[in-house]
């Protein structure tokens, strides 16, 4: 058996590639289901989602999970085209995933959050800066500023996590995606690379060990203690209102202490001294009425921690995580209203 792999190897090797780096063993049957599971809050500016996904390990014939993780991009610009399992002269073959400029095919798999089978949702460059569409992504908007909200409709809820086949995806490459396959790639970095030989060591990552459902679906970095596949929840499906992306998922602030201390602002310096002194007074005002609604908030959550501290606490935490959340929403908004309207610096007189 293992010297039929080995010559399978060589026959793929041997055969030309339709798509950017497809090399491998011919699997008879495709990977399970892509499982459910929460994205892990971003850990900071610049990070971009790699979602999780089925490789194989061909010492023990079987797949193993290869948990979703947040990476930063090689080069300003770049975005994170998937791998993914395709079905090709009767086996299927794995189509490794590349940083480029533009999202290329990768199989219409729906991976979820952003990555919905075609293109990337999830957030894009501007001015060599990437901004994040809170409504797939997970990121904590007290600390992480460049944010935008796009909500994706009409979403397909699919699981399947391989192209073609008996009861795979039915999806081909368009002109665009032909074209992007074709320009200048990046393949995964050293801490992907790592990542993967990390879940590929784990025994209960494998297939046959967890029956679909890894034990560590995510993390939030490369090699960090990752998230559980919770029931209820679709990966591929856009987190709702209240929860997933806007709640901050499970390493959100759950009580206000648990926030960063507010930032002070920069002075303002628009040449306009009376403008200037007003503006920072209003800061003042305003960051001393965010630290009360903090230490308020924080009392009357202790306060219900210690009335029901016999009772599940799960949905209380949970109800905790929402008040936070839009506690921290809240204050956000009141600081980017008051900085628009921050003092401008006067042109020079003629």
């Amino acid at each position: 058996m293992r010297m039929i792999r080995i010559l399978l190897a060589f026959l793929v090797l041997a055969l030309p590639a339709v798509s950017f780096g497809q090399f491998g063993i011919s699997i008879a049957i495709g990977p399970p289901a892509l499982p459910v599971y929460e994205q892990p809050i971003c850990p900071g500016d610049g990070y971009l989602w790699t979602p999780g996904y089925w490789a194989y390990n061909d010492e023990v014939s079987d797949y193993y999970w290869v948990p979703g993780t947040w990476i930063q991009a090689p080069e300003v610009g770049f975005l994170w085209t998937p791998g993914y399992w395709g079905w090709r002269g009767g086996g299927f073959f794995f189509n490794e995933g590349y940083w480029g400029e533009h999202i290329g095919f990768y199989g219409g798999i729906n991976y979820g959050f952003g990555y919905f089978g075609e293109g990337y949702g999830g957030g894009r460059w501007d001015h060599g800066h990437f901004f994040y569409n809170r409504s797939v992504s997970n990121v904590n908007i007290t600390i992480i500023h460049n944010v935008y909200n796009t909500r994706i409709e009409n979403v397909t809820e699919n699981r399947v996590s391989y192209n073609g086949g008996k009861g795979g995806i039915e999806a081909h490459a368009n002109s665009e995606q032909e074209a992007a396959a074709h320009e200048r790639h990046v393949p995964a970095v050293a801490a992907q690379t790592e990542h993967v030989q990390t879940a590929r060591a784990n025994p209960e990552l494998r297939a046959s060990a967890n029956h679909g459902n890894p034990p560590i679906a995510a993390t939030s970095r490369p090699g960090e203690p990752g998230e559980h596949a919770p029931a209820g929840k679709e990966s591929a499906e856009a987190p709702k209102s209240g929860s997933g992306a806007e709640a901050n998922g499970a390493h959100a602030a759950v009580h206000p202490n648990d926030l960063t201390p507010i930032a002070r602002p920069a002075p303002a310096n628009s040449g306009n001294a009376k403008a200037d002194r007003k503006y920072e007074q209003n800061q003042d005002k305003l960051i001393a009425k965010q630290t009360q609604e903090r230490q308020n908030l924080q009392q009357k959550q202790e306060a219900e921690h210690q009335q029901k501290a016999n009772a599940n606490n799960q949905k209380l935490e949970q109800k905790h995580q929402q008040q936070t959340q839009q506690l921290a929403e809240r204050h956000s908004a009141q600081q980017q209203s008051l900085q628009s309207r921050q003092p401008q610096q006067r042109p020079p007189k003629r």
